[in-house]
């Protein structure tokens, strides 16, 4: 069953919805925070493997609470070859589920889960991973997007 439709602003002054990515592999990975260790390491992981995505009919969007000031500078700093969402308003980050309670430095803080979700490309959800650990996660992705785009 396709996914619930959305709209955000995208970097490079464009809007990102989810219909408009039919007919590609769509990953969308949402992320705490822009120049975080974590969020810098995933993104540039991303980075680092996009001609393998694009190579299997893929495109890459992230996704955080940041402003979209900061995830153009983000974007720029490390080079990122695809879109980064601002959903401020987290009404993205509900309709995926990914806000939650986290302890940080002993303080209780809402906060994006890391997660990263793969569509088809007829828009239908068929993977989700939930409280990303960073390393050999891009490459996780990649390798199912592989079988997926061999079946």
């Amino acid at each position: 069953m396709p996914f619930a439709d959305f709209s955000l602003p995208a970097t490079s002054e464009q809007t990102f919805s989810l219909h408009a990515a039919r007919g590609k592999y769509l990953v969308i990975y949402f992320y705490p925070k822009d120049n975080t260790p974590g969020c810098t390491t995933e993104s540039q992981n991303f980075r680092d493997l996009y001609p393998e995505f694009q190579s299997l009919n893929t495109e890459i969007v992230g996704i955080s609470r940041d402003s979209m000031k900061s995830h153009e500078n983000f974007k720029a700093k490390f080079t990122l070859p695809f879109a980064l969402l601002s959903d401020t308003d987290e009404t993205v980050c509900n309709l995926f589920g990914v806000m939650k309670q986290k302890n940080m430095y002993g303080k209780q803080v809402r906060g994006i889960e890391r997660s990263t979700f793969v569509f088809d490309p007829n828009g239908v959800l068929c993977q989700e991973w939930r409280g990303v650990k960073v390393p050999d996660h891009a490459q996780q992705v990649l390798d199912l997007i592989k079988s997926l785009a061999t079946q």
